[in-house]
Formats: structure tokens, sequence, C-alpha cells
């Protein structure tokens, strides 16, 4: 059902506080406002899941997209260029960090804004949802007192929030902590941040050159970008610091081949490198109304082959008056690889991809595919996410989620025949998923 606005009599100032505030206690993370021909329409993000809110009659957009500019300090006289802004401020009792953006479109400026919620940041590395021998192995990382850290993975998957979670655990009173970031998504006591500005020439590569002279314990990149700013957060590692940063890359082996892609040298990347975190959103099951379902003849296969278990049910969404269609929320699905010295040894040798793949899923790796189905099995979500989130996982052609799921059942398969590599006993019951996966295709 959208929301209705009677335009005629209610001020254009107090419609758009309605839509963020509402938007806000709604949960939503982005609030999309798309020109059409005949109107405006309004889509709120919650979940992941874009759905429409509103429609804004064409009589009344230039005002709404004015208001929204004026408020998040846009040139309201620009209509040809993108722009982008801010809104912090508190609206009818509500608290709100807002990061703007306007595009050009054929039909109008099409503005998104993002609700910044640092409420998970706050709580810390333990309420990420971190499997427990991932957490182990990220405590571990964070206490190596120099290297690289990635948080990898898609827009929107919830980098920000991890790498925050991690400054917040490292910021102590012994210790000087730089960040370089744009936009500045969270203000935390006790961190130098610093924020970009490429028009007057402070990019993130001229930023770590001046945060280096500033006698850094540990610098935080908001994103690598490029190769200059690559190269010089790897040797900012090597000299003695601990470098955190994200890319966008899906799991551990994508991000060393991206960074060799960027002209890191292997020799510098092979001993700067200490660990990378990668990580997927999926939407969490609602625990009021979540029913067990008995399981079917591919999903058993599927939990036998990647998990070595036997899984009669599991949890189905539902829907009810809490949640949105048997969902509230999301929740992490994590990779987490801690370099070891065989895999440096093999970075540094430039290895070959299919070597490379069974060192690093060889090591004690929980794959995304994995930590997925274990929590399918905690009734933290569903068959049905982990699945949709391996098939979408590179590309959108045709068959793209065909073979990202047959490389996610590889890498899988590598880590248990590593674990079981001492075991002479027949391997029983192997089972091909090929055909089942080319039926499940066909019928979608």
């Amino acid at each position: 059902m959208l929301k209705k606005f009677d335009f005629d009599k209610m001020p254009i100032v107090e419609i758009v506080n309605e839509i963020l505030v509402d938007a806000s206690k709604k949960g939503a993370s982005d609030i999309h406002l798309d020109p059409q021909d005949q109107f405006m329409k309004i889509r709120i993000r919650i979940d992941g899941a874009l759905s429409d809110y509103s429609e804004v009659p064409n009589t009344v957009k230039k005002n709404l997209v004015t208001r929204i500019k004026i408020i998040s300090g846009m040139n309201i006289t620009e209509s040809r260029l993108p722009q982008d802004g801010a809104i912090k401020a508190t609206i009818q009792d509500v608290n709100l960090d807002l990061r703007v953006s306007a595009l050009p479109t054929l039909d109008g400026e099409k503005i998104v804004i993002r609700i910044l919620d640092y409420s998970m940041s706050s709580q810390g590395l333990e309420s990420l949802g971190f499997s427990e021998p991932n957490y182990e192995k990220v405590a571990r990382m964070i206490q190596i007192p120099n290297g690289i850290i990635l948080v990898t993975g898609a827009t929107g998957t919830g980098k920000s929030t991890t790498v925050y979670s991690i400054l917040q655990r490292l910021n102590r009173e012994d210790t000087n902590i730089i960040t370089v970031e744009d936009p500045i998504e969270m203000n935390i006591r006790g961190v130098n941040q610093v924020q970009t500005n490429s028009e007057i020439g402070l990019t993130f590569a001229n930023a770590l050159r001046s945060i280096l002279r500033q006698d850094p314990n540990i610098i935080m990149i908001g994103e690598i970008r490029d190769s200059e700013t690559a190269r010089i957060a790897v040797r900012a590692s090597i000299t003695g610091h601990l470098v955190l940063s994200t890319i966008h890359t899906n799991n551990s082996l994508n991000t060393i081949e991206r960074l060799i892609d960027m002209d890191v040298e292997r020799y510098l990347l092979s001993s700067a490198l200490s660990g990378i975190i990668s990580q997927k959103l999926a939407r969490k099951l609602c625990k009021h109304c979540a029913t067990k379902r008995p399981t079917n003849d591919y999903e058993k296969d599927l939990f036998k082959q990647v998990l070595h278990k036997d899984v009669n049910e599991v949890y189905t969404a539902v829907g009810c008056e809490e949640c949105r269609n048997g969902y509230k929320g999301r929740i992490a699905i994590h990779e987490v690889l801690l370099i070891n010295q065989e895999i440096r040894d093999a970075i540094s040798s430039n290895l070959r991809k299919d070597k490379l793949r069974e060192l690093v899923y060889s090591s004690d790796v929980i794959t995304l595919l994995q930590d997925g189905l274990e929590k399918v099995i905690d009734g933290e979500t569903t068959f049905e996410e982990i699945l949709k989130l391996i098939e979408l996982e590179n590309d959108d052609t045709p068959k793209s989620g065909h073979y990202n799921l047959h490389d996610a059942i590889k890498q899988t398969n590598i880590s248990h025949n590593s674990e079981n590599k001492n075991d002479n006993k027949p391997e029983q019951n192997k089972i091909d998923l090929e055909d089942e996966l080319d039926k499940k295709i066909e019928e979608l």
C-alpha cells in the first residue's frame, strides 16, 4: 500500500521530513526518488530489497528535489552534473545521518539518500555474526603489529561496519590511528579522520603520503580504488604500520588476483598481506514466524557435498506482522583468510591460479558457501537466500550462477580434501551435483 501525502495542503518541508523519518523508523538503508514521465516514484530499500513507498506528482517534483538539495548542501542551480551532499539533523526527535547523491537523468534528477546506521559498529566485533573459528582468526589478525588487512565485498555488504568495529577494538590511548575516507561515515572519538577532496587535490594517494609523516600506528583507507593507492597502502604496511582498507572483490582468491592486477609488486604483496575478510549479507529469518520444513533431495545433496552433514530439516520464511515476507534484518556471511607462509611463498613465486586456489582453500578457510549453509542449519537465514548470494556472485550472464555455484563447491571440496588427505579410506557416496544444478537452472 503506497503512502499518500496531501501535496496541496501539506508544506513540502513537512513532506520531506516525514519521508526521512518514516523511512528511518522502518529500518530502511536507502531512499530512492526516481523521476518518470507521469510522476516521481519513491522507493525504500529494507533488508536489501527495494519496494514502492509513494508517488509524487510532477507539479511538486522540482520543489521536493530542491528542498532535499538545500538541506544536504548541494547547489540548487546545478541540475546538469552529479552532486553529493550530506544531512545531519534531528527531526521529530529522530537523529538522522544521511548521505545524498543527485544524478541527472532523462526525466530529471534522481536522488538517492543513504541512511547511515552505526548501531552494529558500536556493538563491537562480537555482534557482526562471525562464527567462532572466523572470530578467532579475525582477533589474531588484528593483533599483528604491521601488515594490511582487507575487508572485501560488493557495495552495501557491510564492509564499513566491519572496519569501524575493528578500529574501535584497536582504539587505545597508546595508539595513533589516522583514517583517510570519502566520505567519513562515522565519527570515532580519539581517531584522526581525514576527508578527501579531489577538487583541491586531496586524493587518497596524496593524503596517504602526508599521513605517513604523522607517526601513525594504524592507518585506515576508506577504499582501495586504484593502483597508486594500492601500492602506497602496501608499502605503508611494510614500513611498520597496520593498514586497514576495503576493496570490491568477491572472495579471498579474487582479492589477491585483484591486487596483483593493480600492479602491486608480488614480493611486496606477499610480505605485506596479513588477512582478508570477505563478506556478503543475507536476509535474516524472522524469529516470530520461521518454521521448519523437510529438505528436498537437491538440498540434502548440497549439504552433504559442502558440509558432510545429513540435514533433514531447514527453516523457511512464512511472514507475519513483525516482519517483511518472513525476513527481518540481515546477517553477514563470512570467509576469513589468515595468510600463512605457504601462501606468501606462492604469491611471491607467481604460482598458477589453480595451484594458488588449492593453497588458499586447503588452509583453515571456511568458505562463504560453508558459512552460509551453517547459518541455514542454525535458523539464521534460509537456503534460498544463500543459494541466491552464491549464484549472483560475479556477473549477470544467464548461467553465471551455475558456474559460480560450481566454483564455490570446488573450493569447499579442496578444503575437505585437505582435511582428509591422510585418510586412506575410499571416499563413499561421492555426490555429483552437476546434473542437479543443470536441472535446477533449466527450471528457473
